[in-house]
């Protein structure tokens, strides 16, 4: 072993200026790395674009089988175009099922902690879904009976079809990135978050502990995670409800008016009004 770190310095020490070709041969496989990168990027952008036309396609061609079902066997116009009604009827059972999606991350704290992107406008691909929610509900129709032109139910149907594709991309981002944009003592307040979340939940702890868990859940998310107002009525909903007990045997039942007198109600868990990301910066 001494003999090889001997050999090793000697040859560092002749052949030292060998060190500026290597460096120079290392940033040429980095800028390679990059290239390639970057054509990574722009085919999973080209793929991205082929989904939303493949995805359009699919509702109305759903649309089409649907309605030719509901007429029976006949004889196919090939040039008559679907009828309003039922692409309409479709398209709103497609925006239903992307927007609830959505909503199991944008309303479920755990999952929010887990996949951080998911609410995050800064992400390029969660800003991508947002417009395209924004599009697709500023094209929605008052209603599946509603008197509209076939030109709003081709933009409609667009707006569809990008709106379902946009959530699929970054979701799958979501879960890809997780908590890596974070540093790690952020990594370690999520962690912290998500185990005294499980506290707040658990209908096995007391009230008062999950309400101090709750609040320490709050604190952890302070400048992390921005939780809308909604997220935050559904865990308090969670933490706040009553803790199941076996009965006790007794010679008769209480009334509800000697319970209420007996035992005070639970307490709700304290809101905290934290500020934004954006406010902190």
């Amino acid at each position: 072993m001494d003999e090889f770190i001997q050999g090793f310095w000697n040859f560092a020490q002749h052949y030292w200026w060998l060190i500026f070709p290597i460096m120079g041969m290392a940033g040429g496989a980095a800028k390679a790395w990059e290239r390639s990168s970057k054509r990574r990027h722009e085919r999973r952008l080209e793929t991205l674009r082929m989904k939303a036309q493949l995805k359009t396609a699919e509702i109305e061609a759903r649309a089409l089988t649907q309605q030719a079902r509901r007429r029976g066997p006949s004889v196919v116009d090939t040039t008559a175009s679907v009828a309003p009604n039922d692409l309409v009827a479709r398209l709103f059972a497609e925006h239903d099922e992307i927007t609830a999606r959505w909503l199991d991350y944008e309303l479920d704290v755990a999952k929010l902690i887990a996949f951080p992107a998911m609410s995050d406008g800064r992400q390029p691909l969660t800003a991508a879904f947002l417009r395209a929610k924004k599009t697709a509900d500023a094209l929605r129709p008052a209603s599946a009976d509603a008197k509209v032109s076939e030109q709003q139910v081709t933009e409609y149907l667009q707006a569809v079809g990008d709106y379902a594709v946009a959530f699929e991309i970054a979701e799958k981002d979501a879960r890809r990135l997780r908590d890596s944009t974070f540093t790690e003592p952020e990594r370690k307040r999520l962690d912290r978050a998500q185990q005294l979340l499980k506290v707040a939940v658990d209908e096995s702890a007391t009230q008062a502990e999950r309400n101090v868990a709750y609040k320490r859940v709050r604190e952890e998310l302070d400048g992390l995670i921005l939780l809308s107002d909604d997220a935050v009525t559904v865990l308090e909903k969670q933490v706040a409800r009553e803790i199941s007990a076996p009965a006790a045997p007794s010679v008769s039942e209480p009334t509800a008016a000697e319970s209420a007198a007996a035992e005070p109600a639970a307490p709700e868990p304290e809101r905290i009004r934290l500020p934004r990301r954006d406010e902190q910066s």
